[in-house]
């Protein structure tokens, strides 16, 4: 029998999940809840599958405190079509969509919003090399704007919003990267939507938390499948979904509201960060790339003194089992992903190896 060998998993996403929901859904492979077969088996029409989906969402209502208000769903296509569906649902013609511009996710956001209609990027940090969010009083909303949306934190720059801005518009917030790590008022927002694959589950999967006043913006013109109240309607399961995401989304908010729910990993992912931005700002040897007051506590960022040292650093860490410190192929650099399922342990494994490199290459 194989030895399991666990590495230091600091990947942006697909990105690491906690152990003890990897257990259970081994133990469960083969078969679900005395179904007699898999869930990847199973028909997405039956009682044992519906039963997983209304107990995913029943947890995260539960984890966000989302009130029957919104509508909780399960999308494929991850984030990025939702750059696209945003739009054709919920800006009608004639109508301008305003969008803050902090970095890579939200500049893909904006180039889809432009295809299909006006678009109004209000604020970017472009010229500053994505380094910080806006301070409220650099936010210059357009009046009748239809929505206005925000990346809340940037997987590539490293940076998020400190705090939500207060829009009379609708607020919608890519929250791909740091969705269940804080706790936030779902009721400040008109939709939040996240690729599952950093916090929450496997790839393959989007949720969508959405006001269900705003489905009915919908045009006629839409189609059927990108429309929202096609998938609320049908509770997610107009058509044949990612059935193993979503079960797997079940397991972890299981897990999560065990270890006790967002407030909990929001204490321990602060505790993670604050580790490594110690160790950033300790000498000139490391250079970080957000400004203070933006860090992000889901994906810290840094650069060394020149490339060569940078790739030095990756590969020696991946010698030493720490997995996915290379910074985005867009930017370079280096960067730690600290999600929920990453540990403590592993941050400080990851801490001990900087200062023994700056010991010897600083």
């Amino acid at each position: 029998m194989t030895t399991m060998t666990r590495i230091h998993n600091f990947n942006a996403g697909p990105a690491a999940l906690p152990l003890p929901v990897l257990q259970r859904a081994q133990a469960e492979l083969l078969e679900y809840n005395a179904q007699g077969m898999s869930v990847m088996e199973m028909s997405h029409r039956g009682k044992a599958f519906e039963a997983i989906v209304n107990d995913a969402i029943a947890n995260i209502r539960a984890l966000m405190g989302i009130s029957d208000d919104y509508a909780v769903l399960f999308l494929q296509g991850g984030a990025s079509l939702q750059f696209a569906t945003i739009p054709m649902n919920l800006r009608r013609p004639g109508e301008v969509a305003d969008y803050v511009d902090t970095g890579s996710w939200a500049s893909k956001a904006i180039k889809e919003g432009k295809i299909q209609g006006e678009t109004n990027v209000i604020w970017s940090g472009k010229a500053e090399n994505y380094t910080r969010a806006p301070r409220p009083e650099e936010l210059a909303f357009t009046p009748g704007a239809a929505y206005v949306h925000i990346c809340s934190n940037e997987t590539i720059g490293g940076i998020r919003w400190p705090v939500f801005p207060k829009t009379e518009a609708p607020l919608i917030a890519d929250m791909s990267s740091e969705i269940m790590s804080r706790v936030i008022d779902v009721n400040r927002f008109g939709m939040i939507y996240a690729g599952a694959q950093k916090n929450i589950g496997p790839s393959g999967l989007a949720l969508v938390i959405m006001r269900k006043d705003l489905i009915a913006r919908t045009p006629d013109t839409v189609p059927i499948f990108l429309r929202y109240d096609t998938h609320a309607e049908e509770n997610s399961l107009y058509n044949t979904p990612n059935t193993w995401g979503i079960y797997f989304v079940k397991l972890v908010t299981d897990y999560m509201l065990e270890q006790g729910g967002v407030p909990e990993f929001q204490k321990r992912n602060e505790a993670k960060a604050a580790a490594l931005y110690d160790v950033l700002d300790s000498s000139a040897f490391w250079k970080p790339h957000a400004a203070k007051d933006s860090r992000s506590i889901m994906n810290v960022t840094w650069r060394l003194p020149n490339e060569e040292l940078e790739a030095q650093f990756a590969g020696e860490a991946k010698k030493a089992g720490l997995e996915g410190l290379k910074g985005h192929r867009s930017v370079g650099g280096l960067r730690a992903s600290i999600y929920n399922a990453v540990s403590m342990e592993d941050v400080q494994a990851l801490v001990a190896f900087m200062k023994e490199f700056e010991r010897k290459n600083g």
